[in-house]
């Protein structure tokens, strides 16, 4: 009875991939982790394993041999808001930007570190089964007070413009989540600003100037190279 409840509550992982060796590699690797494994080998059999199974995250290659993974992303987001890491082979920036803007919440390029797999799923699997933000977002010595607007870096009150607010509260919602750069100029410039990334580098720069010790190695607001941007989650 004690295992049938064990299993019960453990976190259930989609893994979605045409390679029986990276199936195989990712059971071997996961197992030890007391998740509950699913596979699904095309992209319509993970369309129908997500509805079926609704796991706690999904983790997806792109390459599938029926649809492509970008797709089978945006045909679960119509329904879903399952985690999905997409593992794909992939390096070109406009692959990890079509992803995450399809909905993905994080992109690692094969091969990857399994510490690295195992990290990026906690930080998705805790996010997702928040009901609601914390009204107060700490990463180390970096503190976003929600409800009083208020920022604060190793206890120093930090004067923010609204601009510089609204974008790292918008990181900090999403914490540990890539976001691409269009998809935060749409939130907070405006769709008229998705072409204008320089508008965004320059409220980035400024904003690490204020809350990093050191703005050319960044503790808290990391660059996805090509992609985005992400606010460290631990």
């Amino acid at each position: 009875m004690g295992n049938e409840a064990n299993a019960i509550n453990r976190p259930r992982i989609l893994i979605v991939d045409d390679e029986a060796a990276i199936r195989r590699f990712l059971r071997t690797v996961l197992d030890a982790e007391e998740f509950s494994l699913h596979q699904a080998e095309t992209g319509h059999a993970a369309l129908a394993a997500a509805a079926a199974i609704r796991p706690d995250l999904i983790l997806l290659d792109l390459g599938l041999p029926d649809l492509d993974g970008v797709e089978v992303i945006r045909r679960i987001r119509e329904w879903s808001p399952v985690p999905i890491i997409v593992l794909s082979v992939r390096e070109r920036e406009d692959d990890k930007v079509h992803a995450l803007d399809a909905g993905a919440d994080d992109y690692l390029t094969k091969p990857f570190g399994i510490g690295e797999l195992l990290a990026r799923m906690r930080v998705v699997l805790r996010r997702s089964i928040r009901q609601a933000p914390e009204p107060i977002c700490r990463i180390g010595g970096l503190e976003v007070d929600l409800p009083r607007r208020r920022v604060t870096v190793d206890g120093a009150e930090i004067q923010l413009t609204p601009t510089e607010y609204e974008l790292l509260r918008l990181l900090a919602v999403h914490a540990g989540k890539v976001l691409t750069h269009s998809q935060i100029l749409r939130q907070i410039w405006g769709v008229a600003h998705v072409e204008q990334p320089h508008v965004l580098r320059v409220n980035i720069s400024n904003l690490r100037r204020k809350i990093e010790s050191d703005p050319t190695r960044p503790r808290y607001l990391l660059t996805e190279p090509g992609v985005g941007y992400r606010l460290r989650a631990e």
